[in-house]
This record gives C-alpha cells, sequence and structure tokens, in this order.
C-alpha cells in the first residue's frame, strides 16, 4: 500500500511539472525590416472568446537611472500598478511624462527613490529627464492575459496557454505614430500545439540617440 502512494503521488507530481494537459506554446519573434532582432518589443495576447486566467494583484515597478539612461527602456505593467524611478547616478535627475494616462513630475535626487506613482488604466506613459534630454523610458500599461517584452534576440515564449483562438498585438516605441501596434487576428492553437509567429516591424530611429522632444507623442 505504501509503495502504491508513493507512486501515485509521483505521478501527480509529473504531471504537475508537465504543465496543463492538451496546453499550447507560441513563440514570437519580432525582427525589424533588414531582419535583426528587435529588443523591448511588447507582445500581448488575448483570447478571441474573451476569457483569461485572473490576473495578477497590482505590484510595484522600480525604473532605474543609471549612466544617465533609464533602465529598463520599456516596463511592462497593469493598470493599479505602480512605479518608482530610483537615481543610481551621482547627479540629479528631474523625471517627468505628460502622457494622458498618468502626468507627474519628480525631482530626484543623487541616489535617491522617488515617490512610488500609480497607473491608474491602460495606455502608454512616455517618461523623459527634463535635464538629460536623451533620456527616455516607456511604460506599457496593458489589462491584456498574457504579455511579455521580447528579449535581445528578439524573443517571446507563452507556454501552458489553453487551445483556442488569439489575437495577437506587438507594440514598440518606435513604431511610426500613424500605425502604434501590429495585429494578427487569426493565431488557433490546438491543445499541445507549438506555434512559432514572426513579426516585421518598420521602426524609426532610436529617439535615445536622436531625440526630439516634440516628437514625444504619449
Amino acid at each position: 500500500m505504501r509503495t502504491k502512494t508513493k507512486m501515485a503521488a509521483l505521478l501527480a507530481l509529473l504531471a504537475l511539472l508537465a504543465g496543463p494537459v492538451g496546453a499550447a506554446e507560441l513563440a514570437v519573434d519580432v525582427a525589424d525590416r533588414q531582419g535583426r532582432p528587435v529588443a523591448d518589443a511588447v507582445v500581448s495576447l488575448l483570447r478571441r472568446n474573451g476569457t483569461a486566467p485572473r490576473a495578477a494583484a497590482a505590484g510595484t515597478h522600480a525604473i532605474d537611472q543609471k549612466n544617465l539612461t533609464f533602465l529598463p527602456y520599456v516596463e511592462i505593467a497593469r493598470p493599479g500598478d505602480s512605479v518608482a524611478f530610483r537615481n543610481s547616478d551621482g547627479t540629479r535627475h528631474h523625471v517627468y511624462s505628460f502622457s494622458p494616462v498618468k502626468q507627474f513630475e519628480y525631482v530626484v535626487p543623487a541616489h535617491a527613490v522617488s515617490p512610488a506613482v500609480t497607473l491608474p488604466r491602460a495606455g502608454v506613459v512616455a517618461v523623459g529627464c527634463n535635464i538629460h534630454d536623451g533620456m527616455i523610458s516607456y511604460l506599457y500599461v496593458t489589462d491584456a492575459p498574457w504579455t511579455a517584452r521580447s528579449d535581445a534576440t528578439g524573443h517571446v515564449v507563452f507556454r501552458d496557454l489553453p487551445a483556442g483562438a488569439y489575437i495577437v498585438r506587438v507594440w514598440h516605441p518606435r513604431l511610426p505614430p500613424a500605425k502604434p501596434d501590429l495585429v494578427q487576428d487569426d493565431v488557433v492553437l490546438s491543445a499541445n500545439d507549438r506555434r512559432r509567429q514572426p513579426f516585421a516591424l518598420a521602426l524609426r530611429p532610436d529617439p535615445r540617440f536622436q531625440f526630439d522632444r516634440e516628437r514625444t507623442r504619449y
């Protein structure tokens, strides 16, 4: 009897480690028109029938300012989350945003942290430094149930997805203003499916190196 109990526990553990039965996987590869991988693209999945896993509790994000650069360049958050700005430089920074999602302005002394800012709703928040024009960061606030940021290889993987039809959205701060999101709305995943979905983006020059305050559109 003891042997059977151990065997049942082992089988249950293996099933748990294997993930949900019939779960699908979607890999998204983001590149520019020259085929070079694109980092910091936000990839979001929505089920066409509207069902989604329960949203996580609100959390707090930390954006660092180091070597006159916001780190990370793009941060994903959910409505209700908060964000604080840490200054790791030896000079002060003047963090601000004019975004309709949330407007704020803080002078952050060297090696200090700003008060936390609550992000009330979905949208894109462009963040700059009023002292160093080349500093810019983006907060992508979304209620999409599955969201991830592409790595240095332009790669994102979503695992343990329920079978069904999905809408895939890709956003990047360097996309043209007239077309802020790319959408693929006919991705159908069956049980145990393993799918790769490429996206090719036509990107503008990096604003961190060619900054123009009048073009900060969020």
